[in-house]
């Protein structure tokens, strides 16, 4: 079989071409105005690279890498492609497939730390985003947010629709859900496209609700698509890892983690980094770049590019049996799923975000090594996770059907 790889270039120019001097990294040769009363040019390179999918055989798990004094093992497989999860209080873990429209639960009745029953609970097409709060558990599709009884077996009861109008998924559908400290409901909403100007204004945002739905009201715009979210266990500052714009060349742009606040604008389509200008699209009529940089709250983190961040969580748990020393406390996990747009693939692993003053200072791999054969093949790309009641670790590979487990 030959090697393919496809070089693709974009080109945006307003006008007449406007030759200038060239940038660094992908960046071939770019103008970019205040205004579209001069020419707009960019010529960027942009790669595709797809690892091949092969097994998630014994000996591969077997060479992942975590840190000295953890273990991995799978903890369920045969899953189709799991996505989200979430755990109850009793050790119930529900993982949602977006693709098959269900959701699972497991269970691991003799405690050895891997799941030895599974029945499916809920059917709902593109179920995606799960949380438990106040005893009760939360779905959300690509328009409905529902709400179920969770009965003392561990399955769900009916399905209550609270909301049924969100916008259409276009690019970015799945969905994710959470509730902040306030008692809220807090729902993500990607954007349609990779990089314009939203009709929709409830596109690319962080939407906020009533736990029956009622009083929905956008919390935070301008985020192309913020997947994984979460408190932080100390200043109830809310986190979230945004996906970068695709087609600017391998090394932009980075993956943003923020921190979102209420009325906040985070700069997308337009502004990108720590105030990049991205060159299409334009900002509409007379509005400057300059403007919208003055109204953008800029990440306070940044990560490779194009790794994809899908979940995040703060780790909390002391006390049980096998919880994280204490190094590891208020710290974020995230999956980061993987590129498919760079020549060297990156993501494809689980790192740890450590936080020092309550704030994110650097990122370490936690667990990787899903990479093979010299980077052409994977066998994970990590999508959900949480904590199980024992303080280990959960998180989904959507690729071969997994669940893995970390512990001590």
């Amino acid at each position: 079989m030959k090697n393919l790889r496809i070089t693709a270039f974009l080109s945006v120019v307003v006008a007449t071409l406007l030759l200038v001097s060239c940038k660094k990294d992908d960046i071939l040769e770019i103008n970019i105005p205040e205004t579209n009363k001069n020419p707009t040019t960019s010529g960027i390179q942009g790669n595709v690279f797809e690892p091949a999918l092969v097994e998630a055989t014994d000996a591969r798990i077997a060479l992942l890498k975590v840190p000295s004094g953890f273990t991995i093992r799978k903890y369920a497989d045969q899953l189709g492609k799991p996505r989200m999860l979430a755990v109850g209080t009793s050790g119930n873990v529900y993982v949602t497939d977006r693709a098959a429209g269900i959701v699972t639960l497991l269970q691991d009745t003799n405690n050895d730390g891997k799941s030895d029953t599974k029945r499916v609970v809920a059917t709902i097409k593109d179920v995606h985003g799960i949380t438990i709060y106040a005893g009760k558990m939360y779905l959300v599709a690509i328009r409905e947010v529902y709400r179920t009884d969770i009965n003392a077996d561990g399955t769900l009861g009916q399905p209550q629709m609270l909301i049924n109008n969100l916008p259409d998924g276009g690019q970015h559908p799945n969905r994710t859900i959470g509730f902040g400290p306030d008692g809220l409901m807090y729902i993500t909403v990607g954007s349609t496209c990779n990089a314009c100007a939203e009709p929709n204004p409830e596109h690319a945002t962080i939407l906020r609700a009533n736990p029956d739905g009622t009083g929905r009201k956008i919390f935070a715009k301008g985020l192309r698509n913020t997947i994984g979210f979460g408190w932080h266990p100390q200043t109830k500052e809310l986190y979230g890892f945004d996906h970068g714009i695709d087609w600017l060349g391998d090394e932009q742009q980075s993956e943003e983690l923020n921190i979102i606040k209420e009325g906040a604008f985070y700069g997308w389509p337009y502004i990108y980094g720590d105030g990049n200008y991205n060159p299409h699209p334009r900002p509409m009529g007379d509005t400057t770049y300059a403007q919208i940089l003055a109204k953008t709250t800029l990440p306070v983190f940044q990560y490779d590019p194009h790794a994809a961040p899908l979940g995040m969580i703060f780790y909390t748990s002391t006390g049980a049996t096998g919880s994280f020393p204490a190094e590891y406390q208020n710290d974020a996990f995230v999956t980061m799923r993987g590129s498919w747009n760079r020549t060297q693939p990156s993501g494809y692993k689980v790192i740890r975000v450590h936080f020092e003053n309550n704030k994110p200072v650097r990122a370490e791999d936690f667990v990787s090594g899903f990479l093979v054969d010299n980077n052409q093949a994977q066998f994970g790309r990590p999508v959900g996770i949480a904590t199980l009641p024992d303080g280990s670790l959960i998180f989904t590979d959507d690729t071969n059907g997994v669940i893995y487990r970390v512990s001590r």
